[in-house]
C-alpha cells in the first residue's frame, strides 16, 4: 500500500541474515576506523597534516598512505554495510554490494594481469624499489619498511648492493661527502648471531671490496628475485591467505537478504 512502510516476507530468514550482516560489518568498521586512526595519526607526527605539500615531497612510497587508504575504504564499506544491514536500508546495502564486488573483480582482474605479464610486473617491482631507494632517507616510515624488507628477505636493493649508487648518501660518486659513501644500509648486512647490539655501521665502505669478499659481510641478492622465491616457497600460504581474503568478501553475497513485500 502506498504510504505504508515495507513488510518483509521471510522475517526469520531476514533476521538471520540481517544481524549477520551487521556483525560482520560492524568489525569491519572497527578495523577501518583503527586503521585510518593509525594513518591520521602518524602523519601527524611527521607534520604532514599541517602541511599538506608534505604528502607530494616524498620521492618514494610513503607507507602511511596504506593505512589512509585502506582504512578509508573499509571505514565506508563497513558503514554502509552496518547501516544498511540494520536499517535496512537498501540504497546503502546495493552500495556495499556493489563496491565489495568491483574491489573482488579488481583484485582477480590484477592477479590474472600479474600472471600474464610476469615479466613487465618484474620490471615495474624493480622499478618501483629502486624509486624507494632513492628516497630512503627522505622519511622514516619508508626507511623502516625498506630494512624490514632487506632484512625478511635476506637480500640488498631491487637487483643487488649496487642499486644503492641511486642514493645521494650511498653512491660511490668522488663528489659525495657523506661517511656512508660506497655503503649499503645495516638491513644489508649479514648478521651475527652472536652479536647482542646491532652494528649499524656494518655496511660502510662494503661496495669499495671485491664481490666475493661482500659475500661474507652482506646479502648479494637482489630484493625482486628473493620475494619471487619466497612466493614460490610459500605458494600455499599466499593462495590460502588470498582465498580467504577473497571469501570474506564474497560472503556478505551468499548471506540471505530480507526481501520487501
Amino acid at each position: 500500500m502506498p504510504g505504508k512502510h515495507q513488510q518483509f516476507q521471510d522475517p526469520e530468514v531476514g533476521c538471520c541474515g540481517k544481524y549477520f550482516l551487521f556483525g560482520f560489518n560492524i568489525v569491519f568498521w572497527v578495523l577501518g576506523a583503527l586503521f585510518l586512526a593509525i594513518g591520521l595519526w602518524a602523519w601527524g607526527e611527521k607534520g604532514v597534516l599541517s602541511n599538506i605539500s608534505g604528502l607530494t615531497d616524498l620521492g618514494g612510497l610513503d607507507p602511511v598512505w596504506l593505512f589512509v587508504v585502506i582504512g578509508g575504504i573499509m571505514s565506508v564499506l563497513g558503514f554502509a554495510g552496518c547501516i544498511g544491514a540494520l536499517r535496512e536500508n537498501t540504497f546503502l546495502l546495493k552500495f556495499f554490494s556493489v563496491f565489495l564486488g568491483l574491489i573482488f573483480f579488481l583484485e582477480l582482474a590484477a592477479g590474472i594481469l600479474a600472471f600474464v605479464f610476469k615479466d613487465w610486473i618484474r620490471d615495474q617491482l624493480n622499478l618501483f624499489i629502486n624509486n624507494n631507494v632513492k628516497a630512503y632517507r627522505d622519511d622514516i616510515d619508508l626507511q623502516n619498511l625498506i630494512d624490514f624488507a632487506q632484512e625478511y628477505w635476506s637480500c640488498c636493493g631491487a637487483r643487488g648492493p649496487n642499486d644503492w649508487n641511486l642514493n645521494i648518501y650511498f653512491n660511490c660518486t668522488d663528489l659525495n661527502p657523506s661517511r656512508e659513501r660506497c655503503g649499503v644500509p645495516f638491513s644489508c648486512c649479514v648478521r651475527d648471531p652472536a652479536e647482542d647490539v646491532l652494528n649499524t655501521q656494518c655496511g660502510y665502505d662494503i661496495r669499495l671490496k671485491l664481490e666475493l669478499e661482500q659475500q661474507g659481510s652482506i646479502y648479494t641478492k637482489g630484493c625482486v628475485g628473493q620475494f619471487e622465491k619466497w612466493l614460490q616457497d610459500n605458494l600455499i600460504v599466499v593462495a590460502g591467505v588470498l582465498v580467504a581474503i577473497a571469501l570474506l568478501q564474497v560472503q556478505p553475497w551468499l548471506s540471505p537478504h530480507p526481501t520487501p513485500a
